[in-house]
């Protein structure tokens, strides 16, 4: 007869983390994980989360800008609503942010959004709470509430806005760029290279010698084009040297700035967007575990994190198996899902035999990057191969990937053990 209450000793898998990986590979493991073990109802999986909240965070560039591009109502989505379909002796969500984990009392405390603090101890623990960015307006630093307000502030902002510098020349600015050149300034004709006389002056800026150092060179090029077509210019090898007032950009998205490169130009803008690099959230994670650039440790192959003992795993941005990309974090759940699995089925007393063996994970390292640049072009290749204008739309540029994530979030993605 099926347990359908929790034994007093269950066995806890913390997942931190509420975005792509922790909310993925908590439907994974609720649905090919739990049900597979000796005692199911033993065990629980914990998912923690500063935010109530998960969003399609590659939606941030169009839907900063207007509900009109893209509504705000359409990219966030309730965590503890999608998992109601699981019994809740196998899982519970806990809306707070980890203060520190103890892998050798295996145990995670856990600062309470309604005020407190619990501790748990785990018998599992997955890392997966991803990385801050520099600019608030990218993703869920800390909750959607405070992105929200970001928004509504920059928002204002935008309207009487004249001058914009964006810094940062990977995906999320030149999206940006584009997304706030064709919006406030529309597209140059058909025969036209570059818009003339745009009502908003546009600044894209980066250290490096392209945009978009993922892509080749040639693909980097026609970006540059599509911006000057909707008023974007950009400025390459030099950085962001210093912004007046400090916070521009950071504390407040909506205050006016002036941006001194490093080559000594200086830029007066109504709006300042730093759309560069991130930051790990490890900050309650011991130091011994985490690699020169703050994330965490792990085994390229495995996914385990193999200084914090026995059943520890990291996943996405946080960990340090692959370069940071939401299509491989997507593309390693089966791998630690599985891993997980078959680590909780040794500890169960299942043989060895009957286990097989651990799954290895295999980056991905083709050239893959998809970056629309307005509302109807873009750049981009997968799997090595460049694909046109058109195909950028199609997949991705229509709406920054909200097609694809009901299914992830709903976990009906991850439906079939992959």
């Amino acid at each position: 007869m099926a347990q359908t209450s929790p034994p007093a000793a269950q066995k806890h898998i913390v997942v931190l983390g509420g975005s792509y990986g922790g909310v993925s590979i908590a439907h994974y493991l609720l649905k090919h994980a739990i049900p597979k073990l000796p005692s199911p109802a033993s065990y629980q999986i914990i998912l923690i989360s500063p935010s109530e909240q998960t969003m399609c965070r590659p939606a941030c560039p169009r839907v900063l800008i207007s509900d009109d591009l893209l509504p705000i109502s359409k990219v966030f989505v309730n965590i503890p609503e999608v998992f109601a379909q699981y019994p809740t002796v196998n899982f519970r969500f806990l809306h707070g942010k980890a203060t520190g984990v103890d892998h050798t009392s295996r145990s995670v405390s856990v600062s309470l959004s309604a005020g407190g603090t619990e501790t748990l101890t785990f018998h599992s623990l997955v890392l997966a709470t991803g990385a801050t960015t520099t600019s608030p307006l990218f993703g869920l630093n800390r909750d959607d509430i405070f992105l929200r307000a970001r928004w509504a502030e920059f928002r204002e902002s935008l309207a009487t806005a004249k001058s914009i510098v964006i810094a940062g020349g990977g995906p999320s600015g030149v999206e940006t760029a584009g997304e706030l050149g064709e919006y406030l300034n529309g597209r140059a004709g058909w025969f036209s290279s570059k818009l003339e006389n745009p009502k908003v002056k546009i600044t894209l800026v980066t250290s490096a010698a392209q945009i978009l150092p993922v892509l080749r060179k040639s693909i980097a090029t026609k970006a540059e084009g599509l911006l000057a077509q909707v008023g974007v210019t950009v400025v390459k090898n030099t950085r962001v040297a210093g912004v007046v007032p400090e916070g521009a950009g950071t504390e407040s998205v909506g205050s006016k700035a002036t941006v001194t490169l490093a080559d000594g130009t200086t830029l007066e803008a109504d709006l300042y967007i730093p759309a560069v690099g991130t930051q790990p959230n490890t900050d309650f994670v011991d130091k011994s575990l985490l690699t020169a650039d703050g994330r965490v440790e792990t085994n390229a192959a495995t996914l385990r994190v193999d200084g914090a003992g026995s059943r520890v795993y990291a996943i996405g941005d946080v960990a340090s198996y692959s370069r940071p990309a939401i299509h491989l974090t997507l593309a390693a759940i089966p791998i630690l899902g599985a891993n997980i699995k078959r680590d909780l089925l040794l500890d169960a007393g299942v043989a060895e035999t009957a286990v097989g063996d651990d799954r290895v994970y295999v980056a991905d390292k083709r050239e893959t990057q998809l970056v629309p640049i307005g509302t109807s072009k873009g750049v981009g290749a997968a799997m090595g191969y460049e694909f046109p204008s058109f195909m950028i739309w199609l997949i991705k540029g229509r709406d920054y990937w909200l097609w694809t994530v009901g299914g992830l979030w709903s976990g009906k993605e991850w439906n079939k053990e992959k």
